[in-house]
């Protein structure tokens, strides 16, 4: 059996690495001791040369800083745990984590940056158009195939956030489109979307993918970079590597073509 965790491909698990210790740099050193105050022992908070009551509203700011230390400590360390079992010398530099300018034209005037403002903006599985099946469930949410779910459990055990089916305006479209999934890479502060196809095999499926791989393109999407694309059929199982490898792909591509 596959641990999703431990198959993270090697330029996506370098640039987690790189983003865990450029986010720790940029973030004040705390951590919590026991202090005794009137010979009680009491937690306090010490950031540099100064402590502080956690319960105070320094405090409080200062204990969101010292819980997000905690959490990219932590993922640094299983991150790096995996790169060391996989590969060997420092993480790939040029996996650098900084922000990239993807844009999505939403009609012939406007285009939205495809970034956290614009992930946050999108309601999570709003398609109500088409009744879906409850045989595929996962996390509160039913999926219309059990392709869909392994995608979203992967991305959940990714830790990628996602929303599945939001509603979206593409130039050309008169009416809101729905794809599988937005992603959110916050190494980049950038979206990717995914669509998954079924029964790849039917003429009238493949009347659908073509238009959807022409809107997409048409409101300045690139394939590969900014929109992703897997397959099923009956006779081929869905194998969650690769969607897997796509992503890296997507990912590694953005990188490259925006880091001058």
């Amino acid at each position: 059996m596959i641990k999703l965790l431990d198959y993270i491909p090697r330029e996506y698990l370098a640039l987690k690495i790189n983003y865990c210790r450029q986010q720790l740099k940029l973030l004040p050193n705390t951590k919590m001791q026991i202090h005794k105050v009137s010979g009680i022992p009491t937690e306090r908070l010490f950031v540099g040369n100064h402590r502080y009551n956690p319960n105070s509203p320094t405090g409080q700011k200062y204990m969101s800083v010292f819980i997000q230390r905690d959490e990219l400590e932590r993922q640094l360390r299983v991150y790096l745990s995996i790169w060391d079992y996989y590969f060997k010398d420092e993480p790939l530099p040029e996996c650098e984590p900084h922000p990239v300018n993807r844009t999505l034209c939403i009609d012939a005037h406007n285009r939205v940056i495809m970034n956290r403002a614009y992930f946050d903006s999108l309601e999570n599985d709003a398609n109500k158009k088409y009744p879906k099946p409850k045989d595929y469930p996962f996390n509160g949410i039913y999926y219309r195939s059990s392709a869909e779910r392994e995608i979203a459990i992967f991305y959940t055990e990714m830790g990628i956030p996602f929303k599945y089916e939001p509603a979206i305006l593409i130039k050309d479209i008169t009416t809101f489109s729905f794809p599988d999934f937005v992603l959110y890479i916050p190494e980049l502060d950038n979206c990717k979307i995914h669509e998954h196809f079924g029964m790849k095999d039917s003429a009238s499926y493949l009347k659908i993918t073509k238009n959807k791989y022409y809107n997409y393109t048409n409101a300045g999407l690139v394939p590969e970079l900014d929109i992703i694309f897997t397959h099923d059929v009956e006779e081929v199982p869905f194998d969650i590597r690769y969607a897997a490898a796509k992503l890296n792909t997507a990912i590694y591509g953005t990188m490259i073509a925006t880091n001058l």
